[in-house]
């Protein structure tokens, strides 16, 4: 199956920037988009509410905008991931959001829910849902979803265990259709992989977090610069989720990363910007494995064009080897 014009056309690379909680806002998304990549926010990271509708109104007109003045190179579309979790008690007025706005994609998280498909289906949109095994990436499809987000070991915030190796050749046995790779994408050589092992795109988050752009503390990107894969925790504790996490953040909020309790799932709470969730996101930083990768802060630019010149690199050993 063809991958849909939204997904291929406009694309510098096969990339979707992932939308990072409390990270992402308007100006990292712009970037991204203006540099070839889907770029893509949390509707909850505008706060308050009210503030989605200017957010949205923001990029649409700057996008709009930046193709006018640059017809022969437009930016790539964006995205917006909504969380279908029963503690969110936005959904409903931010998926009415993205309808006036006509959003091109939307990142479904935590619950596949048809209503929330047909919705943005209706205008033309489609929906993206993230799936950390086989079960849930049936069920999404079957529930309406255009396409998947496969999210394996090793991917920053909540996250898998399922090797992407696996993750991908489970689900490509009877899916055709668009499929994403998350987990400890950070270079181009990364993103060919990842198109071999059989997904259509690159789902990338934690190296933007250390771009000029991105909604994160000098502290917070200076630590992805510092760390490699040997510094990411896996955890449930401060959400209730398993996911990864940055050890020295851990550390510096006067706990034991080597020692942290498990969490009752039902403690994840989306109400709200004083949730345990949000804290936890604010005070223990979210990271994936990949940023052994991650040597320096810079651009959006910056980073996009290194993973382009990378791709292009690992391509053309591929071909001469062959």
């Amino acid at each position: 199956m063809a991958l849909p014009a939204i997904l291929k056309d406009k694309l510098r690379l096969p990339v979707v920037g992932a939308p990072l909680f409390i990270v992402s806002h308007p100006a990292l998304t712009l970037a991204q988009c203006k540099a070839g990549v889907i770029g893509a926010f949390p509707a909850l990271n505008a706060r308050p509410q009210s503030q989605l509708d200017e957010w949205l109104a923001e990029i649409t007109e700057t996008l709009a905008a930046h193709d006018a003045r640059h017809p022969e190179r437009p930016a790539a579309p964006f995205a917006v991931n909504q969380i279908v979790h029963r503690s969110n008690k936005r959904l409903e007025q931010d998926l009415a959001l993205c309808e006036k706005y006509k959003v091109p994609v939307v990142i479904s998280s935590l619950g596949a829910v048809p209503d929330v498909n047909a919705a943005i289906q209706s205008y033309g949109g489609i929906v993206l849902h993230d799936v950390i095994n086989n079960r849930h990436a049936d069920s999404a499809i079957r529930k309406g979803a255009d396409g998947l987000i496969a999210v394996a070991a090793g991917a920053g915030g909540h996250a898998g265990t399922l090797s992407p190796f696996a993750l991908t050749q489970e689900i490509r046995a009877w899916f055709d259709g668009p499929l994403l790779l998350s987990g400890a994408i950070a270079t181009g050589s990364a993103i060919l992989a990842a198109r071999a092992m059989g997904a259509d795109m690159a789902y990338i988050g934690s190296p933007f977090i250390a771009t000029d752009e991105a909604r994160a503390s000098a502290a917070y990107k200076q630590m992805i610069v510092d760390s490699s894969a040997a510094d990411i925790v896996y955890s449930s504790y401060f959400t209730g989720i398993h996911g990864n996490y940055l050890k020295p953040s851990i550390a510096a909020a006067g706990l034991d990363p080597d020692r942290l309790p498990d969490a009752d799932p039902t403690k994840l709470d989306f109400g709200g910007a004083e949730t345990e969730g949000a804290r936890a996101w604010k005070d223990i930083w979210g990271c994936g494995q990949g940023i052994g990768a991650v040597t320096e802060t810079g651009s959006v630019e910056a980073l996009v064009t290194r993973l382009e010149r990378e791709y292009a690199d690992a391509h053309r050993r591929l071909v001469t080897t062959a």
